[in-house]
């Protein structure tokens, strides 16, 4: 398996608050990595520093032996790093059908020609198969805003995977969705994915998910790695339980 993802010691500093410190971690090409950790571990900071949202103060990060520390986030999609968000980033006020043929219209590579008008047929044929490969059809019509929280998560990792990325960062992609969905829509992704070579690196806070559904695990505390390995091996890490596992997160189902 080939590395994709390589960070060595990326560091962050917010005034007198250190989010992230000596941050050093790889991520293969068809790697399933969960990172865990309890809020303000500095979790969504390492995915901002590594899609550009924020610049590290120091270290590096690489994308297939490239630097791209120095990167602007749109130069990182167009890169192939596609993130989700633990908020969903849709159109509220818009359509799933149109959610996505946007999406299409800035990452997909159906046309750069801003003469070339965005709706045709082999971009609503695009969409169409999104939707279906992420059985959410039956919601194309609605208003985006108005869908269920399960339904708004997977709109927005439907949108994140326009254009074949061979990266994709999951933030807490179970966040608000009900016991009865969680596992359906971690499935749905997967199943999706798993044909194409795409790394995912996915941030949450459900123990149930992540033992599930990681290849390794990495554990964040106060903006720092303290554990990485096998999903049994750092579950049962005295330091994770005392840090990780036994403060805020979710070891129960909701």
């Amino acid at each position: 398996m080939n590395t994709v993802l390589q960070v060595i010691g990326i560091s962050k500093q917010f005034g007198a608050v250190t989010a992230a410190s000596n941050i050093s971690l790889s991520l293969g090409s068809t790697e399933i990595l969960g990172i865990i950790g309890a809020n303000g571990a500095g979790k969504t900071t390492f995915l901002n520093m590594v899609t550009g949202y924020l610049r590290p103060d120091s270290g590096i990060i690489r994308y297939r032996g490239s630097d791209i520390t120095s990167l602007e986030p749109r130069e990182i999609t167009n890169l192939g790093i596609h993130r989700s968000f633990q908020i969903p980033q849709i159109f509220p006020k818009l359509t799933v059908f149109d959610n996505v043929l946007i999406s299409i219209g800035i990452a997909g590579g159906i046309t750069k020609n801003r003469w070339v008008p965005l709706r045709s047929q082999t971009s609503e044929a695009a969409v169409v198969g999104l939707l279906e490969r992420y059985r959410i059809s039956d919601y194309r019509d609605r208003q985006a805003g108005l869908l269920p929280q399960g339904v708004r998560k997977l709109l927005d990792i439907c949108m994140a995977m326009v254009g074949s990325p061979r990266i994709l960062l999951l933030d807490e992609p179970t966040s608000g969705v009900s016991v009865e969905e969680k596992m359906v829509m971690m499935d749905t992704i997967l199943e999706v994915i798993r044909p194409r070579e795409v790394g995912i690196l996915f941030v949450e806070h459900d123990m149930e998910v992540v033992e599930q559904y990681a290849n390794r695990v990495v554990a964040f505390s106060e903006g720092e790695i303290i554990a990485d390995g096998l999903p049994t091996e750092v579950m049962s890490d005295a330091e994770v339980r005392a840090m990780v596992v036994g403060s805020d997160l979710q070891s129960n189902p909701r």
